[in-house]
Formats: structure tokens, sequence, C-alpha cells
């Protein structure tokens, strides 16, 4: 019996998490072995191959028409927890390709910048009682 898609669609997505995340939390673990704490080698490579993954998977989940489940267990399951790097990635490049160049400078940029700011104030907020 096939599951209904209300349940197939979260247990792909779950399934792929669980390998992103794991996948990420090893091999960030690996890259500080090799090459020590003084810089974020692990995140560096996670978030480059994760762009690099989502670009070729989806791009042929589009021309060869993968099926759903199988798009959000390796996009928003395995990659998702892979790294968020590279959704931002293929929004960016979704909306240089409509047209959009200016929104696309917008958030990619706006990202970066907004998105080193929310971790300053994160850090600051979790400081406030102390």
């Amino acid at each position: 019996m096939l599951l209904d898609p209300a349940v197939r669609s979260p247990l792909a997505i779950s399934l792929g998490a669980i390998a992103g995340a794991l996948s990420r939390y090893y091999l960030t673990q690996w890259m500080r072995h090799q090459f020590g704490n003084h810089f974020p080698y692990g995140t560096l490579l996670i978030n480059l191959t994760g762009c690099l993954g989502i670009g070729f998977f989806m791009s042929l989940a589009i021309e060869k028409s993968l099926p759903s489940d199988l798009r959000l267990l390796v996009s928003t399951g395995f990659l998702g927890a892979y790294t968020t790097f590279s959704t931002y990635g293929l929004d960016t490049i979704t909306l240089l390709k409509s047209g959009k160049v200016h929104l696309a400078g917008w958030y990619g940029g706006g990202s970066v910048v907004l998105g080193i700011l929310c971790v300053q104030l994160g850090a600051k907020l979790a400081t406030l009682g102390k």
C-alpha cells in the first residue's frame, strides 16, 4: 500500500534531513581534524558543496521530471539539513533567471549582511539577563 502524500512528503524530508545533518556533522569533524579550528574550513566546504549539489540536483530534477518525493528528500531534506546556504544560492539564481536582478542583489547582499547582524543580535539577546 502506498503512503498518502500527506505522510510521504514529510517522511521523505525527514529521511533526507537525517542523512544531511549527519553528513554535515561528520564532515565538519573530519575537516577540523585535518586542518584545525583556526578557520571554518568544514562550513565553507559544506556551503560550497551544498550549492554545487542543489544546482546539479535541481537542474537534473527539472530536466528529468523527477518525482516530487525524491526532490523533497534530496533538496529540502538532505541539502536543507546539510546547509541552508545552498537554498540561498538557488533562490538568488532563481531571482536572477526571472529577470529580477535588482531584487536578487538585495536578497543576496541583504541575506549576508542581515544574517551576520542577526547572529550578533541573537548573541546579545542571550546575554541580556546576565
